[in-house]
């Protein structure tokens, strides 16, 4: 079992910066992905960035409306992930949850089906 805890949300104006996280608590299994999902009001679920937390695991994805503005990062040892998010725009607005895969394989995906585990979610709000 994985129990993921996000924290970090909240308001910020466009072009502005904000760091989620995402602990793993400690007696949870090791798990193959960690990746960061997103759900704006009346949109459905949208993968926005996934990082391998094992070695062969290949690189971060992201979705490309994203790219150059988000970064993933995991700290493997201590099973916890971030989100740098900067220069945010409108559209990023959205509820953001954290999710683990249990999955092992070349990459890690931004598919949500893949993901076992979720966290509670944080609200970041961009006006």
């Amino acid at each position: 079992h994985v129990q993921l805890v996000e924290s970090g949300g909240g308001s910020v104006q466009a072009g502005g910066s904000l760091t989620l996280s995402c602990a793993a608590s400690r007696d949870s299994y090791s798990f193959a992905c960690m990746g960061w999902f997103r759900q704006a009001q009346g949109k459905e679920r949208e993968g926005v960035a996934v990082a391998p937390m094992y070695k062969d695991g290949g690189s971060p994805a992201y979705v490309d409306s994203v790219k150059g503005r988000f970064a993933i990062s995991v700290d493997k040892a201590n099973k916890t992930g971030y989100l740098q998010m900067d220069r945010l725009k409108s559209d990023d607005t959205g509820i953001y949850y954290c999710a683990a895969s249990p999955y092992y394989g070349r990459t890690c995906s931004l598919n949500s089906a893949v993901y076992r585990y979720w966290g509670q979610g944080t609200q970041v709000t961009v006006s």
